[in-house]
């Protein structure tokens, strides 16, 4: 059974931990504003977070939720090919796309707002676990998911993030070792 939280509010963020972890028990909103209080305890709006409290957390917030369960986030550079990252290492990724802003069906280009969409690998299949859709995507295979991931990339708007263990950021074993 896969775990997939659905989109409640601006939680992507929240949803991304959840739907990696594949447990509604890794993180709560509570932890998470608990998070950004910590980044930052003397402002009156906080800079990590929705000031209407509806979330939309920002990567700083979502890098102290990993590291709080040793766990580090690496941004991955677009400039070189997915097929050079070691899946196996990684135990989750994460988009950051761009998202619109609507009120009712009024479209409103000036907000620039983005999403997190977590993708992971479950048994032998990679999965698409974006809180936005109604249930989780069936991306494939490694060559699928390493196609999807060039596909997504392509756009300038984009960013990657590897979710690995803290001693395989430290060590990059998450980069493949091409032989000359």
């Amino acid at each position: 059974m896969i775990y997939h939280e659905k989109q409640i509010k601006e939680l992507c963020a929240l949803h991304v931990l959840n739907n990696i972890f594949q447990s509604p028990d890794a993180f709560t909103q509570k932890d998470l504003d608990k998070i950004c209080l910590e980044l930052s305890p003397n402002t009156w709006i906080n800079p990590h977070k929705s000031c209407l409290g509806l979330g939309n957390y920002d990567i700083n917030v979502l890098t102290a939720a990993l590291q709080a369960k040793d766990y580090s986030v690496v941004w991955f550079d677009k400039r070189k090919d997915p097929s050079s990252i070691s899946l196996g290492k990684v135990v989750g990724f994460i988009l950051n796309i761009p998202s619109e802003y609507k009120v009712g069906w009024i479209h409103l280009p000036t907000f620039n707002r983005k999403h997190w969409i977590a993708m992971r690998k479950i048994d032998e299949t990679y999965y698409n676990l974006d809180s936005k859709l109604n249930s989780p995507s069936v991306i494939g295979d490694e060559l699928e998911f390493l196609n999807f991931l060039r596909n997504q990339l392509k756009r300038d708007d984009i960013q990657l993030l590897l979710v690995v263990e803290k001693s395989v950021a430290e060590f990059e074993t998450w980069k493949l070792k091409i032989c000359s």
